[in-house]
């Protein structure tokens, strides 16, 4: 609602609200009623119905600061694991969805294609090779020493047994890095398929192929993340920052589901002011839920120290043009008076530089919005 207070009752205001704060220690409540009887305001009996006007009072209580701040899911890069096939291949099969877990050595894919099968048959042929290049190199061994062959055969005979290590070495590297133990491998158990193990406990960040696609060595199949250190990266602007510290406790939750929490604590404090005039802080989680995938938004609570100040409901202030305002109550009727406002916390809110003169008093909480409206209203009439 789009309105003005009237130039002189706002300067009554003004006027009234300065004369308060030099004086209110000296003076009395009588004396403070009196002065505030010009910015009066009340309701009639169907007024204070329809609002349903409540009273609450000045409460000298601890309030623990709050910094509310945003951030969202991290992994650091060593417990993030990008899966993909060194050799390529079609996924034939996986049961892996975004968010569901795993154990370490779980079969959570079958890719298959024919060159599977023609590596595995060249790793036992050069084995079977292998095989009879080392019983010839020995027989070479001993006509040799009795010089029944030439030292040219000899090392010709060596050369070719060596090239065939060689290769047999390689081919079995190449089985390895596609999950096949070559030293279990024979002729019985050749297959153009082969299962794609976890390499850690954890769960599914992404999935980015879908059953029957080709995969190329380069491509990532899977995002895997290990839960032992995942954490909330949080933007905290650079004016809170002296006010954190190392082991500082951290409520964080979601917008889809505000009432969950859970609970953190400050483990690291970054160093560089970034373009937004933010720092970025990480926190851990003291129990981590698996439905907090990487990305996921959050929103956080830092928790300051606790202090003693003068507070009221929350409801009983009410902010116009950039102030802040209460009603106090006086005799039947409500004074406005501008206030400045400190911490927040649990429905109540710190009021800075409370008068003796209002200690006492009532002060109105549901309702207030009410005789703001009658006051700016009774104003533009004028």
């Amino acid at each position: 609602m789009n309105f003005k207070l009237n130039i002189n009752a706002l300067l009554a205001i003004a006027i009234l609200g300065l004369n308060a704060c030099a004086n209110s220690e000296e003076k009395t409540a009588d004396t403070a009623l009196k002065e505030e009887a010009t910015a009066l305001v009340a309701l009639d009996s169907t007024q204070t119905a329809y609002a349903k006007l409540t009273l609450a009072k000045f409460e000298q209580i601890s309030l623990t600061q709050i910094i509310k701040v945003n951030g969202k899911i991290d992994v650091p890069p060593q417990n993030m694991y990008s899966l993909s096939l060194p050799l390529g291949g079609y996924l034939k099969y996986t049961k892996l969805l975004p968010g569901m877990h795993f154990n370490k050595g779980e079969v959570i894919a079958l890719i298959e294609d024919p060159k599977f099968i023609d590596l595995q048959q060249n790793y036992l042929s050069t084995f079977s090779k292998v095989a009879l290049l080392k019983e010839e190199y020995a027989r070479q061994l001993e006509l040799n020493a009795s010089k029944a062959v030439s030292d040219k055969v000899l090392h010709q005979t060596s050369a070719a047994y060596t090239s065939e290590r060689v290769m047999l070495k390689s081919l079995s590297e190449q089985l390895r890095l596609i999950g096949i133990d070559a030293t279990k491998l024979n002729e019985n158990n050749i297959s153009g398929t082969i299962p794609l193990r976890a390499p850690i406990d954890g769960f599914v960040g992404r999935v980015n192929v879908n059953t029957g696609k080709y995969v190329s060595p380069t491509e990532v199949l899977f995002e895997l993340v290990n839960p032992e250190d995942i954490h909330l990266s949080l933007n905290v602007f650079e004016k809170d920052i002296n006010a954190l510290a190392l082991g500082q406790k951290v409520t964080a939750y979601t917008n889809s589901n505000p009432s969950k929490r859970y609970p953190c604590e400050i483990i690291l404090i970054g160093k560089e002011v970034l373009e937004d005039h933010s720092i970025n802080v990480h926190c851990h989680f003291d129990s981590y839920d698996n439905k907090l995938v990487p990305g996921t938004f959050m929103n956080a609570e830092i928790n300051q120290q606790k202090k003693e100040v003068w507070a009221i409901p929350l409801a009983c202030v009410q902010q116009f043009e950039g102030k802040h305002y209460i009603f106090l109550k006086a005799g039947e009727a409500f004074s406005m008076q501008e206030v400045k406002i400190g911490i927040s916390n649990e429905n109540k809110v710190e009021i800075l530089e409370v008068p003796t003169s209002w200690r006492d008093k009532e002060v109105a909480e549901n309702g207030s919005y009410t005789l703001l409206m009658k006051l700016k209203n009774a104003a533009e009439e004028e």
